[in-house]
C-alpha cells in the first residue's frame, strides 16, 4: 500500500483502466456463462449450472462496476455498489443451494461434459490475469468497489478449479456426487464473500484516499462509505 496520495490526473487514468476492466470481465463473463449453462444442461450438471450462474453474477458485479465509475465522483456510488455485489453473491448461493440439493435429492446422475471441462480449465487461464489487474488498480485508487469485484473475479477462478476437479471425477469415475457437492462448495465460498462485500470488509486493501479526502485536521478523510461504516 503506497503512503502517497494520488494526484487527480492519475484517479482520471485509474478510474478509467477500472472501467475497462470491468467491461473485459462483463464480456468473457457472458460468453462464459452462456456456454456453461448450456453444457450443464445438456449434462443435467448442477455444478456447471450453477457455475453459469456464477458467471451472470460476475457480469452484474461488472455492471455495478460500470455504473460506479460512469459517475462524476465515483466515490458517491461506493456504498451502494458494495451492497449490490454483496446481494448479487445470495442470489447465487441461495439458487445453488437449491439446485444441488434438489439433485442430490432425486438420486439423477450427471454425465460428463468434455465442454465443461474445457470451460473451466480456460477460466482458470484467464481469470487470474483480471484479478491481478483489478487489485492493483483497486489498491492504488483507493476504491474498496474494485477490491470486492477482485474477489467477485478471485472466486470465480476458486469455482473453475472446484467445478474441473468434480467434472473429471465424474467423467473419469462415474462419481455423480461429486457434481452436486462441488456446485455446494461454490455456494458456500458465495456467502462468505456476499459478507464481506455487505460489511465493505474489502477496504482492508485500499490505498490512502485523495488529497480532496484530507480532513481538517490534516489527517486522511473517508470519501467511501465503507471507511465510513468502520469509523461508525
Amino acid at each position: 500500500m503506497s503512503a502517497a496520495l494520488l494526484a487527480p490526473e492519475r484517479r482520471a487514468v485509474l478510474a478509467r483502466r477500472s472501467l475497462w476492466l470491468a467491461y473485459a470481465t462483463a464480456g468473457y463473463n457472458l460468453i462464459e456463462g452462456l456456454v456453461a449453462i448450456a453444457a450443464g444442461a445438456a449434462a443435467s450438471s448442477a455444478a456447471l449450472i450453477g457455475f453459469g450462474l456464477d458467471s451472470f453474477v460476475e457480469v452484474s458485479s461488472a455492471a455495478v462496476l460500470i455504473w460506479q465509475f460512469r459517475a462524476r465522483v465515483p466515490e458517491d456510488r461506493e456504498r451502494l455498489a458494495l451492497r449490490l455485489i454483496g446481494a448479487s453473491f445470495f442470489a447465487l448461493a441461495a439458487w445453488v443451494v437449491f439446485d444441488a440439493a434438489r439433485s442430490l435429492l432425486s438420486g439423477g446422475d450427471a454425465d460428463a461434459s468434455p465442454v465443461g471441462i474445457g470451460l473451466a480449465a480456460a477460466s482458470l487461464l484467464v481469470m487470474p490475469l483480471l484479478v491481478r489487474a483489478k487489485r492493483r488498480t483497486g489498491r492504488e485508487l483507493g476504491s474498496a468497489t474494485v477490491m470486492a469485484d477482485s474477489t467477485q473475479t478471485m472466486l470465480c477462478t476458486y469455482l473453475s478449479a472446484v467445478l474441473l476437479v468434480g467434472l473429471v471425477l465424474n467423467a473419469a469415475w462415474g462419481w455423480s456426487w461429486a457434481d452436486p457437492v462441488a456446485a455446494l462448495v461454490i455456494a458456500g465460498v458465495a456467502v462468505k464473500e456476499g459478507i464481506e462485500a455487505w460489511r465493505g470488509e474489502h477496504c482492508d486493501d485500499c490505498a490512502p484516499l485523495p488529497a480532496a479526502g484530507i480532513a481538517g485536521d490534516g489527517s486522511p478523510g473517508c470519501a467511501d462509505g465503507c471507511c465510513t461504516d468502520r469509523k461508525a
